[in-house]
């Protein structure tokens, strides 16, 4: 079944969509709306800025590299769906520490309530450690064989789309009421959890390892030595290491190059979140239902061309007077500010369109019972390099080089994943 829109219709697919759409925007919109916060409203120094997104960002990413391996052999040997209501019952309690640690630093205390709120992200970051294998890995187990990919589409469209509400929600709400949200809306996905069909083991129960080292080393090298998945991972996890740098760069760049807003600076990363979704659907459109990556190398070499059109746009950019920024309307007045949505659009379509493949591949080159550890596995190696992404930001920024600068590099790196792209359709051929 091609017309993956369809199984938005069907009980097997449309619970596990809304809930991980929900987790999705959660985490979104909590982080953009804890650095919106803190890059406006507490630090006052680009490079401090830069440091403390990097930290947001490492914060999250710490839990995959240590427990992914234990995620992915849990969620190969227990009911998938009984795993994900215990994830989301966990999420209240977190989103919960959260909002308190929300009014901590608006009582007068902002960098005891921005601790409490960094370590919420941690929190989150577990959270979506041991929920993130199984989105993927129990798509298999409920869809039909040429399902998968629509399906496999769908949730990365979904995953963007959260990501879009979730910051611009972020950009035009107070901290407060952000807080509020997303404890409402764990609430919600803890009912749209319970609803997602039963996803029992398939294959012999596994002894599980707690070791995260030696659980993550033995799952990779489980994994990678795998023609096929080893240039899969890499290719993800190379593009999630562009993620991260681009993710640093993009609120301090629009404060502080394009002299814009907080809401300025949500909209930039909407549009980009919208683009990689409709890059999701495209490119499914494209393969018809078929698994390949044979647009993945052009899809990825386009982007690093935008990408290179971005940074010289920022250059050529005219500053908002001394002491203001940007708004919104007066952002959308100048004509090369649609010049900069219009090129952050092409920058996440075509990365979509590189991306998306690339997972549906994780989940159908291996067994049904092996699923979960593979998408693992996969987190794990993308974790680390979007941990090196953020290490690098801070690395460049130190020596300082700005964030349009940054952007050359940003396109560099896009070409070593079309190079990788390019040995993973080889290695399928």
């Amino acid at each position: 079944m091609n017309n993956a829109l369809g199984l938005l219709k069907e009980r097997r697919f449309l619970p596990l969509f809304v809930t991980q759409f929900l987790g999705a925007f959660n985490d979104n919109l909590f982080k953009t709306a804890m650095v919106l916060f803190a890059t406006y409203s507490v630090f006052s120094d680009p490079q401090t800025e830069f440091y403390f997104n990097a930290a947001a960002t490492g914060l999250a990413l710490i839990p995959f590299v240590l427990l992914s391996a234990l995620s992915g052999q849990l969620a190969d040997t227990t009911d998938k769906a009984r795993i994900i209501r215990i994830v989301k019952t966990v999420e209240i309690g977190i989103m919960t520490y959260g909002l308190a640690g929300i009014y901590t630093a608006k009582s007068g205390y902002p960098m005891i309530g921005i601790g409490m709120m960094l370590s919420a992200v941690f929190m989150l970051g577990t959270h979506s450690t041991f929920f993130g294998p199984i989105k993927y890995a129990i798509l298999p187990q409920h869809l039909k064989e040429d399902e998968v990919l629509g399906g496999t589409g769908l949730v990365e469209a979904a995953t963007y789309l959260s990501i879009l509400l979730g910051t611009v929600i972020a950009g035009w709400v107070s901290i407060e009421t952000a807080g509020f949200l997303t404890l409402a809306m764990a609430i919600l996905g803890w009912f749209t959890g319970r609803m997602v069909p039963s996803a029992p083991r398939q294959g012999a129960r596994l002894k599980l390892n707690y070791n995260p080292f030696t659980a993550s080393w033995r799952l990779i090298a489980g994994t990678m030595h795998i023609p096929r998945l080893f240039w899969t991972i890499c290719a993800i996890s190379f593009f999630w290491t562009i993620g991260s740098v681009l993710i640093v760069i993009f609120t301090p760049l629009a404060k502080n190059v394009l002299t814009s807003d907080e809401r300025v600076a949500s909209l930039m990363i909407a549009i980009f979140s919208v683009g990689v979704a409709i890059g999701s659907v495209v490119i499914n459109a494209m393969l018809k239902g078929k698994i390949s990556a044979k647009y993945s190398p052009a899809s990825v070499i386009t982007m690093a061309v935008i990408v290179v059109i971005f940074s010289i746009e920022t250059r050529l950019w005219v500053p908002a007077p001394a002491g203001m920024l940007y708004d919104m309307a007066s952002f959308i007045a100048l004509p090369q500010g649609w010049l900069v949505l219009i090129t952050l659009m092409g920058i996440s379509v075509t990365g979509g369109m590189f991306v998306v493949p690339l997972y549906a591949f994780l989940t159908t080159t291996v067994t049904k019972d092996q699923t979960a550890r593979t998408v693992a596995a996969n987190n794990i190696v993308n974790a680390f390099g979007m941990v090196i992404g953020a290490l690098l930001v801070v690395a460049i920024t130190r020596l300082g080089v700005g964030p349009s600068d940054q952007l050359f590099m940003v396109a560099a790196m896009a070409l070593v994943s079309a190079w990788l792209a390019y040995k993973l359709h080889r290695a399928c051929d």
